[in-house]
């Protein structure tokens, strides 16, 4: 019997909604004006190895509690990021800011 090919690559891809990229914004410039260069890179580098993450294992965090179907992770503290995963895609539907109101939530 044949293996499976351990070099099989995953078919997953990021999708960023126009909110999670105004999310993202809002968050750099907020660290832009508030802190140094180092924490900056630090985000970022931290993004990226959470993104590798999903695409690598993307129903490894939990069901948000509160909206069936959509996905929180936790990235720092102060950030998690909610996604989807449809199909092969897996949709950033928003990097909140859990410091606010989760009122806000409702409006994923």
């Amino acid at each position: 019997m044949k293996q499976p090919e351990k070099s099989m690559k995953n078919t997953f891809k990021i999708i960023w909604t126009d909110r999670a990229l105004s999310d993202l914004r809002n968050i750099v410039t907020y660290l832009e004006e508030n802190w140094t260069v180092k924490e900056i890179q630090k985000f970022a580098r931290l993004l990226d190895l959470q993104l590798n993450r999903l695409i690598n294992h993307p129903f490894l965090f939990p069901e948000s509690n509160k909206f069936k179907k959509i996905r929180k992770s936790v990235l720092t503290r102060q950030i998690s990021i909610y996604y989807r995963v449809i199909n092969n895609e897996i949709q950033i539907i928003s990097l909140f800011d859990n410091r606010q109101n989760p009122k806000k939530l409702n409006k994923i």
